[in-house]
C-alpha cells in the first residue's frame, strides 16, 4: 500500500469511527441548545461543538503521550476491542440533556456531557490513529461538521445499512488488536517487528465479529423466543 493511500486510509478510518461513536454526542448538543432563542441556537451549537472537539482533541493527545507506558496499549486495545464487540449491537439511544436558556449555559453542558461520553471516542481515535497527533486532529477536526450538522441523516443511514456499523466494529477491532500488538513490552520477547501489530490486528477484527455475531444470534433467538412465549 502506497504511502498517500495508507495515509488516506487511516483518516477514513477516524472518520468513519468518530461519526458511528458520536451520534449520540450530536443529538445531546442539539437537545442542550434547543432553549435557545432561534437566532442563537445555530451559534450554540456551533461553539458548543467546537469547544467539545477542542478538549476530546486535547484529551486524546494526552492519551496518545501515555500509551508508550508498558501495558497502557494492551489495557486501551482491549478496552477498544469491547467497545467493538457491542457497538453492532447497541441501540439508537438518545442522550438526556437538560434544554438551556443562555449560549454559554448551553455550550458549559454540552462540554461537560461530552466529555463525560468521550472516553470511548478518545481511545478508539487513538487507536486508529496509531498515535500520530497529526492524523487525530485532523481527522476529528474533518469529522466534526459531519457529526454536527448531519446527525439525524447518518443515524438513519446507519439504520438503513446495518453493515455500515458492523464496518465500522471489525475497523474498531482491527485497530484494538493493533494497539496491542505495539506495545513495549513486546520488544523484550522479540515480537517487535511491523508484522506483528498487523498479525494482532487481524485476530483483533476476528474476534470482534466473532463476539458480535454471536450475540447478536443469541439475542434474535431470546428475542424469538419472547415472542413466542407472549
Amino acid at each position: 500500500m502506497s504511502d498517500s493511500l495508507s495515509l488516506f486510509w487511516k483518516i477514513l478510518e477516524i472518520v468513519w469511527i468518530n461519526i458511528l461513536i458520536s451520534g449520540d454526542n450530536a443529538i445531546l448538543i442539539a437537545l442542550a441548545c434547543r432553549g435557545l432563542p432561534e437566532e442563537r441556537r445555530r451559534l450554540g451549537v456551533v461553539l458548543g461543538a467546537a469547544a467539545a472537539v477542542a478538549l476530546r482533541i486535547a484529551f486524546t493527545l494526552l492519551v496518545v503521550e501515555f500509551l508508550g507506558v508498558p501495558y497502557l496499549r494492551i489495557i486501551g486495545g482491549l478496552f477498544v476491542i469491547s467497545i467493538a464487540a457491542k457497538m453492532p449491537l447497541e441501540e439508537t439511544g438518545r442522550p438526556e440533556i437538560d434544554s438551556q436558556k443562555t449560549l454559554l449555559a448551553a455550550v458549559v453542558a454540552i462540554v461537560a456531557a461530552d466529555a463525560l461520553m468521550s472516553l470511548d471516542n478518545v481511545l478508539a481515535i487513538a487507536a486508529a490513529a496509531k498515535g500520530s497527533k497529526r492524523l487525530i486532529v485532523f481527522g476529528l477536526v474533518l469529522s466534526a461538521p459531519l457529526v454536527m450538522f448531519g446527525a439525524s441523516f447518518l443515524m438513519s443511514l446507519v439504520e438503513r445499512f446495518p453493515v455500515l456499523v458492523w464496518g465500522g466494529a471489525a475497523i474498531l477491532g482491527w485497530a484494538g488488536g493493533e494497539l496491542i500488538g505495539g506495545d513495549s513490552i513486546w520488544t523484550a520477547h522479540g515480537l517487535d517487528s511491523d508484522v506483528f501489530p498487523e498479525i494482532i490486528g487481524a485476530a483483533g477484527c476476528a474476534f470482534v465479529l466473532l463476539v458480535a455475531g454471536t450475540l447478536s444470534v443469541y439475542k434474535s433467538v431470546q428475542a424469538k423466543k419472547q415472542q413466542d412465549f407472549n
